[in-house]
C-alpha cells in the first residue's frame, strides 16, 4: 500500500480564490481588510516566511503593513508599536513573527496584541476560548491541518489521535482542536515513555517535534492518516534539501494518507492567517 499524497498547495490554493470575494465585498464597504507584520532581527528564514506572509495578503488583496525592527530593538518599543496597532482601525490582523530576539520576552510581546487582532491565536485569551471548545482565533498551522482532514474527508470522532510536540504554536492547539473534534488524543513529548507504541496506535498521527525524519515506518501503524507538521533543512553532507518530521518515503508505504515536505501543511499555515485576517474584517465590520 502507498499513501495517497494530501496536497497543501492545492487545497491552499483553492481557499485562497475564494477569500478573493470576501475581501472584495469587505473592501467595497469600505472595509478592506489589514494585517500587519512586525519583524524583529535579520534571521533569514523569518525574512522568507514574512515575504511570502505580505505576497499572499496582496494576492489576496489584503492590506498589509510589514515593520522591521533591528535585532536591538527595545521591548519597550516594540509594545509601543503594537499598542498602536491595536487602536488602528485600518488593521484587523498583527502578526509577531518569532522567534524573536533573546532579550525580548515574548509572552509579553504576545499578550500585548488586543485579541481581537490576534489573527495568530497565540494570546491567552484565545487559547482560552479554543480549550473551552469556542475558538475565536484558531493558530494557523493547527488550523490549517483540520482544514485538511475535512477536505480529505477524515472525520477525527471517535478516532485515536496521537500527537508527537507539545509548542504552544502547534501540538498543543493541534491536540485541543482534535479533542474538540471528538478524537480521543494522546499527547507525546520528550518526556514520553516508549514513544513509537503510543505512535502506533494512532488512526490519524500529527509530527510537530521539530526532528527531521523523526517518525519512522515502524512507529506507523498500517493506513493511518500522516500529517507532517515539520519543516527541518537538511545538512549540506545530506544534501540540504527540506525534510519534515516524518520519514516520508518509508512511511507513505505504510500511510493511507500523508502529507508531503514541501507542499503539505505550510502552504495551509499561510492560508489559514488570510482567514483569520478576513474574519477579524468581517466582525470588525458586523458581516
Amino acid at each position: 500500500m502507498t499513501g495517497r499524497l494530501i496536497d497543501g498547495k492545492a487545497l491552499a490554493d483553492e481557499l485562497r480564490a475564494a477569500f478573493k470575494a470576501r475581501v472584495a465585498s469587505l473592501t467595497a464597504r469600505g472595509h478592506r481588510p489589514g494585517l500587519a507584520v512586525i519583524l524583529a532581527g535579520e534571521d533569514p528564514a523569518s525574512q522568507v516566511y514574512v515575504r511570502n506572509k505580505v505576497n499572499a495578503c496582496e494576492a489576496a488583496g489584503i492590506f498589509s503593513l510589514k515593520i522591521d525592527a533591528p535585532a536591538d530593538v527595545s521591548q519597550e518599543t516594540l509594545l509601543a508599536k503594537i499598542n498602536e496597532l491595536n487602536h488602528d482601525p485600518a488593521i484587523h490582523g498583527i502578526l509577531v513573527q518569532l522567534p524573536l530576539p533573546r532579550h525580548i520576552d515574548e509572552e509579553t510581546v504576545l499578550e500585548a496584541i488586543a485579541p481581537e487582532k490576534d489573527v495568530d491565536g497565540f494570546h491567552a485569551v484565545n487559547i482560552g476560548a479554543l480549550a473551552q471548545g469556542n475558538p475565536r482565533f484558531i493558530p494557523c498551522t493547527p488550523y490549517g491541518v483540520m482544514k485538511m482532514l475535512e477536505a480529505n474527508r477524515i472525520d477525527p470522532a471517535g478516532k485515536e489521535a496521537v500527537v508527537i510536540g507539545r509548542s504552544n504554536i502547534a501540538g498543543k492547539p493541534m491536540a485541543m482542536l482534535l479533542l474538540n473534534a471528538n478524537a480521543t488524543v494522546t499527547v507525546c513529548h520528550s518526556k514520553t515513555r516508549d514513544l513509537a507504541a503510543h505512535a502506533r496506535r494512532a488512526d490519524i498521527l500529527v509530527a510537530a517535534v521539530g526532528k527531521p525524519r523523526f517518525v519512522t515506518a515502524d512507529m506507523v501503524k498500517p493506513g493511518a492518516v500522516v500529517i507532517d507538521v515539520g519543516i527541518n533543512r537538511l545538512p549540506v553532507e545530506e544534501g540540504g534539501k527540506l525534510c519534515g518530521d516524518v520519514d516520508f518515503e518509508a512511511v507513505k508505504e505504510t500511510a493511507s494518507l500523508i502529507t508531503p515536505v514541501p507542499g503539505g501543511v505550510g502552504p495551509m499555515t499561510i492560508t489559514m492567517l488570510l482567514a483569520n485576517t478576513i474574519e477579524a474584517a468581517e466582525r470588525r465590520a458586523g458581516a
